[in-house]
This record gives C-alpha cells, sequence and structure tokens, in this order.
C-alpha cells in the first residue's frame, strides 16, 4: 500500500432503542509527516471542555497508530469524563488495534500514521450512568463497531464520489426531513 496522507471517514452506529448509546465518531487518519501528523501534534494542548486524549488499551498500552480522541461535546462533569477516559476509550483503542491484526490498516505503516477521532458521548449518558441503568456493553460495542467501520471507510475511500452521486435525490439527511426537496 502507498503512503497514507490523509484519509476521513465516519460512521454512525446504535443500537434500536438506545439512542443514548450510539456512536458516531468522525476520523482522519495520515502520515505523521504530513497534514493529519501536524494537526495530531497541535492537538496536545488543552482546549476548555474538548480535551483531547491517546486511545490507550491500559496504562502503558498506547495503541498503534497513536490516535488522538476528542469529544464532539462539551464534557461537562466527571462521569462523562470518566466515560469518555474509560468505556469510549477502551472502545476505541481496541477497535483500532484490531484493525492492525485484521489487516484493515497496514501493520508495515503504524509508526508512520496517527488518527484522530472525535467521538460522541452523547449528554444523556452520564444521568443513565448515575443512576446506574447505562447499558455499557452496548455503548463500548458500539464505539468499537463505528470506530473500525469508519476506519475501513476511511482507508477505502466510502462513500465513492458515485455512490454519493446516485444517491443525491434518494437519501435525506436524518436530521432534517426536506434536506433535499427543492422548494
Amino acid at each position: 500500500m502507498s503512503k497514507i496522507i490523509m484519509k476521513a471517514g465516519e460512521a454512525t452506529v446504535f443500537s434500536e432503542g438506545k439512542d443514548v448509546t450510539a456512536a458516531m465518531p468522525e476520523i482522519v487518519i495520515g502520515a505523521v509527516d504530513g497534514p493529519v501528523g501536524t494537526a495530531f501534534a497541535n492537538m496536545m494542548a488543552q482546549s476548555k471542555g474538548h480535551t483531547a486524549m491517546f486511545a490507550v488499551r491500559d496504562i502503558n498500552q498506547l495503541v498503534r497508530p497513536a490516535t488522538m480522541m476528542v469529544p464532539k461535546v462539551t464534557l461537562k462533569d466527571s462521569t462523562n469524563i470518566e466515560l469518555f477516559g474509560g468505556l469510549v476509550q477502551a472502545a476505541t483503542a481496541d477497535a483500532i488495534l484490531d484493525c492492525v491484526i485484521e489487516g484493515i490498516i497496514p501493520k508495515d505503516q503504524v509508526n508512520d500514521l496517527c488518527i484522530i477521532s472525535l467521538v460522541w458521548i452523547d449528554p444523556g449518558c452520564a444521568a443513565l450512568a448515575k443512576e446506574g441503568t447505562l447499558d455499557k456493553a452496548d455503548m463500548y460495542k458500539n464505539n468499537y463497531d463505528a470506530t473500525k467501520l469508519a476506519i475501513k471507510r476511511a482507508l477505502n475511500d466510502e462513500p465513492t464520489i458515485d455512490e454519493l452521486i446516485a444517491n443525491r435525490h434518494k437519501i435525506k439527511h436524518c436530521m432534517w426531513e426536506d434536506s433535499w426537496d427543492q422548494k
């Protein structure tokens, strides 16, 4: 495989009836000496409410390619921070390592690549976690599956431009019914 300069991918995975545990990572993957590497290094600085952290499988177990996770929403309390730095971090790190094991990410390039993953945590998760009713296994599974799918899509340039063009007037944005109606 040739040098990966920058590829982008996203995925949404949710369990029917459990929207709060949905995962929607948006990732970029690319060479450490390219634009993704520059952005990655710049993310080491703190940003209020959107603190970035490495994806690690456990203490002293940084995954390769090195991955920076950034929450898409402001983390306002310790419960959300614990979900981000625990459950979601574990799912993200496991998915990345499995992408290498399964050959989705070329093993011979893991030290030459880096990943930035924007991660969604529904604000409702904190309340459910405090009640003890958050389905953490479901949240882990959705984040794991969505991260793998986003990486696979990025590296395969999916969806293709032909697919996007073919679906231009067939698929509507899920949050806006009239997204393509020309009135």
